[in-house]
């Protein structure tokens, strides 16, 4: 079993390092290619930060574990709000000045629902799978457009001008954009392996290992990249990230298991999980929505957040011992 730990520490190191050198790479190829910061960094950036739980859900989905790979979609996304958000609220309390932003939370609640009325007859199919693909190809058709008729006056613009790399060459970000995905790969593979290693030797089920150590070891990028935001004043970006990082783990993560390994859902995934992450889905909303105003999560609702996210691995930890 210490071989499968090391490989899972090993394995989520190289997953940080990777997502990074990938989303440099990717951000300098299109920056490099005429692509505006804006856009870049409402999906690029996005989909850099989800990249190791796309890549570890396909992985766990072609070796025969779907469960992981459901596990790692929802629990990331609580990971996201209750201790990432929570963790950087701590820090430095978030004010959300963008209304490209905020106009992306009603979109987070629309696909949060999608999936949870697809998965609710209790199985994950082919074309539950295809639906949510398609609806990642809407949210990002979506996301665009807000990020191009809110372009000229929106402040989240010059937070992400300063974010692109602009030192990097066209060849020297595709460099690093091949180094990225292959290290990506790589270490999915790796915690894949030691993660399933480590339920089989405690005879734990996939669905739990990937809602708690995958999940919080495939957010790590989203943790870093959302401390660092806020340390730079960067608040709208930190959770634009988390908003972002949280649709494609509905959309793409959540629906490439249904297409490649379809079948039945653990009934707690219904009954337990998901309800955590639409309640949870729902709570930013109301803190970063702003309704009077600015929206705010200052730090007695960041201790609320980690409460909440303690409560639930602990509500995990109990149905484990059971």
């Amino acid at each position: 079993m210490w071989l499968q730990l090391v490989t899972i520490i090993a394995g989520f190191a190289l997953l940080v390092w990777g997502a990074d050198r990938f989303v440099m790479g990717a951000a300098g190829t299109a920056r490099n290619l005429g692509v505006s910061p804006l856009i870049i960094g409402l999906t690029i950036v996005g989909f850099g930060t989800s990249a190791p739980e796309i890549l570890v859900s396909i992985m766990a989905a072609l070796q025969g574990n779907p469960g992981l790979a459901i596990g790692n979609a929802i629990g990331s996304n609580i990971t996201n709000i209750a201790l990432i958000l929570g963790a950087t609220a701590l820090v430095a309390p978030l004010s959300i000045h963008s209304g490209i932003v905020k106009r992306e939370l009603p979109i987070l609640i629309g696909t949060t629902l999608v999936a949870f009325v697809l998965l609710s007859d209790g199985t994950l199919g082919q074309m539950d799978g295809l639906a949510l693909l398609i609806g990642l190809m809407i949210m990002l058709s979506s996301v665009v457009y807000i990020g191009i008729s809110g372009r000229d006056k929106d402040p989240v613009v010059a937070e992400y001008e300063a974010e692109i790399p602009t030192d990097l060459s066209l060849s020297q970000s595709l460099v690093w954009l091949i180094i990225g995905l292959v290290v990506l790969v790589g270490s999915s593979r790796m915690l894949v392996w030691g993660a399933v290693g480590v339920a089989e030797h405690f005879g734990i089920s996939d669905l739990i290992i990937g809602l708690t150590i995958v999940a919080l070891g495939t957010s790590l990028p989203e943790l870093a990249a959302s401390i660092a935001s806020v340390l730079k004043n960067e608040h709208d970006i930190a959770i634009g990230n988390v908003i972002g990082s949280n649709m494609f783990n509905i959309l793409a993560v959540l629906g490439i298991p249904g297409i490649i390994s379809p079948g039945l859902v653990d009934p707690a995934v219904v009954s337990r999980d998901m309800p955590v992450m639409i309640g949870l889905t729902v709570a930013l909303f109301v803190m970063a929505y702003g309704f009077r105003g600015l929206g705010r999560i200052n730090r007695f609702e960041a201790l609320l957040l980690l409460a909440a996210y303690a409560g639930y691995q602990t509500l995990l930890y109990l149905s484990v011992v059971r």
